[in-house]
């Protein structure tokens, strides 16, 4: 689909020792601009130009090959640029012509024409925008143990029709615009999924058997009595006030309950939602309070039938690194303790310290200290993305505490209603595929931490709104040491009880094969790392991915193009009649070619999201594989 968002602009530079904004040298700032990256670009655009003409013209199926996908962008800037500097030479032709016959007024617009013309085009081949962060390790080379019922799966549900906030009105997360009927059908899909069930209360069994059977507890699944505590991310509520401000959805929280409690047979009482360092506000609480009057809700102020966060005064935090203060003697809530197993309910976001901050930060609180109460401003150098890869991580001695990631049953990610960082005043609509400039609609979950944090980085990484975030040394540090916590590349000895046991590997870590195919080792048949399934909306199709690439761009017209002239079959035949006109002609490909190339009009619905023909005809669309 095309992006009509304009780059994001860079973010401003920081000092690493004061944390202040470095201004621009007002003499560097002055410099003229230097033309050998203009050179550079027209030969790479004139290279690029004939290398996607010599091999897509014999064989227009290459046009879908990688490699020309990567050629035809810098192809087709060239030749914008070459048609930019013909029509400015043109302009100013034609005002030399009227300046010689002394018609001053029309030479004068004529070269003004000329000389914007040529602005532009000298403009185009700029500087290349800042590189998004990239990893160390290269794709699809796993480290570490995967865990769960299927080992390393990620489960990723993406259903658009589940967001339709307009950006401003208020609330982005009353009923009105998240449905919350699309919401429980998401949660039922992924546990299903996760655990290969048919049914959510056999999906609950299969995910219950495991973990305890794995935990030392025996071949059983719940039982009854057993507490659960669900740790939700509230971090921008440090009142009760409601705001727009991104926190956990709450119908993501009550699809939860709702299975908890009418699926895998837990009583309302044994369940506690908490976030010890924030407030839960009413938001969350009033309608789960409303459905489920005896489920316990925890935070940091305890105002309003709500529990205040109390630590436990007999479990410790031992800090692997020796710069984390408080170390021994910080305490974990009462409640999480006294609990059976653990629900870790993270948000999809980048972080300005951190890089992100997924399910292992959301522990941060968790966490009390006695200099401060429930506060993790003691880890925050720790976890600073600044620092070089291969140093000690606090955030894996949560990720490994007994209490903590020790107890947890599931790891899951709301993804409703992204955001850039901890500190956004709003959600923010997602520009990366297959977001395409809208909410991202999605739902992770996981028996296994470090590989739903390691889908969810490549998703960060990969999303231009967070490039100023996803940025520094080492974002993806802690799944590293993580994932190889038994022997990490920092040499630390991670043992968060402080009774001398080292921890083992707590999950697997690997980087997708690229953003586009989003492909894990397990995916390609390469390897034993992770998994990522992919759940879409349930049936339909998307107008103008002809070829169910899950991407509208220029191989779509030519596979549209080889079927009306070769023959070539179809994956969905009602993909390709971008008009709706209930039959594929010639029109279609031009539709199409209008669109992505000469701002012409988008392909009629269903276009962006899944969905089925609004006016149904003979074409045939048995199965369309990026719509489940």
């Amino acid at each position: 689909m095309a992006d009509s968002i304009h780059p994001p602009k860079k973010s401003p530079r920081i000092c690493p020792v004061t944390g202040k904004r470095l201004e621009p040298d007002p003499v560097l700032a002055r410099r003229p601009r230097s033309y050998g990256l203009t050179a550079l670009y027209a030969i790479s655009g004139f290279l690029a130009l004939a290398w996607f003409l010599v091999r897509v013209i014999p064989k227009p199926s290459r046009a879908a090959y990688p490699c020309q996908r990567l050629a035809f962008p810098l192809a087709s800037s060239f030749l914008l640029w070459v048609m930019g500097l013909a029509g400015s030479i043109f302009a100013f032709r034609q005002a030399g012509s009227y300046l010689r016959r002394s018609r001053f007024t029309v030479a004068g617009v004529g070269a003004a024409i000329g000389i914007a013309i040529a602005g532009w085009a000298l403009s185009l081949p700029g500087e290349p925008a800042s590189a998004a962060w990239t990893p160390n390790d290269p794709p699809n080379q796993p480290i570490g143990v995967a865990r769960g019922v299927n080992p390393g799966h990620v489960v990723w549900v993406h259903h658009p029709e589940a967001t339709s906030w307009n950006g401003s009105a208020n609330y982005w997360w009353s009923d009105k615009y998240t449905d919350p009927a699309v919401v429980d059908a998401m949660m039922s899909r992924s546990l299903r999924r996760l655990a290969g069930a048919t049914t959510d209360a056999a999906a609950w069994e299969a995910i219950f058997r495991h973990f305890n059977k794995t935990h030392g507890r025996g071949d059983g699944g719940y039982q009854a009595g057993e507490r659960i505590a669900v740790k939700i991310n509230m971090n921008v509520a440090s009142d009760y006030a409601l705001t727009n401000e991104p926190i956990v959805s709450p119908q993501v929280v009550r699809a939860l309950l709702r299975q908890l409690i009418q699926q895998a047979g837990v009583t309302e009482s044994a369940i506690t939602v908490y976030d010890a360092s924030r407030c839960i506000n009413d938001a969350i609480f009033a309608p789960s309070r409303q459905e489920f009057p005896q489920v316990k809700f925890a935070d940091s102020q305890g105002q309003g039938d709500r529990d205040a966060a109390t630590p436990d005064p007999a479990v410790k935090i031992h800090y692997a690194d020796p710069q984390a203060g408080e170390s021994d003697v910080s305490r974990l809530p009462s409640f999480v303790v006294n609990a059976t197993y653990l629900i870790n309910l993270a948000l999809l976001r980048g972080h300005s310290l951190a890089g992100v901050t997924l399910c292992a930060k959301n522990h941060f609180g968790s966490i009390w200290r006695p200099s401060a109460g429930f506060s993790p401003a003691n880890l925050h150098n720790s976890v600073d993305r600044n620092k070089p890869m291969g140093t000690v991580n606090s955030l894996v001695d949560l990720m490994g505490h007994q209490h903590l990631g020790g107890k947890t049953l599931l790891f899951m990610i709301d993804a409703l209603y992204a955001a850039v960082n901890q500190g956004s005043g709003a959600p923010a609509r997602w520009r990366s595929k297959p977001f395409d400039n809208d909410w991202t609609a999605s739902l992770f979950v996981s028996q296994d931490g470090v590989a739903i944090d390691s889908v969810a980085v490549d998703f960060c990484r990969n999303e231009p709104a967070l490039s100023g975030q996803v940025t520094g040394n080492s974002v993806d540090n802690y799944l590293h040491e993580a994932a190889l916590a038994d022997n990490p590349p920092s040499g630390a000895w991670y043992d968060p009880e402080g009774d001398g046991t080292r921890l083992a590997s707590l999950g697997v870590h690997e980087h997708w094969k690229d953003a586009i195919d989003k492909q894990y080792s397990r995916n390609l048949g390469t390897g034993s790392g992770i998994e990522l399934v992919l759940v879409s909306s349930a049936g339909g199709f998307k107008r103008g991915d002809v070829n169910a690439d899950r991407e509208v761009d220029l191989s779509d017209a030519v596979t549209a193009l080889l079927h009306l002239f070769r023959g070539q079959a179809l994956p969905c035949a009602s993909s390709a009649d971008v008009n709706d006109t209930g039959s594929l002609d010639v029109t279609d490909a031009v539709h199409l070619l209008s669109y992505l190339f000469l701002d012409g009009a988008a392909p009629l619905d269903p276009f962006g999201v899944c969905g089925p023909d609004p006016t149904p005809d003979d074409l045939r669309c048995d199965s369309f594989g990026p719509c489940g």
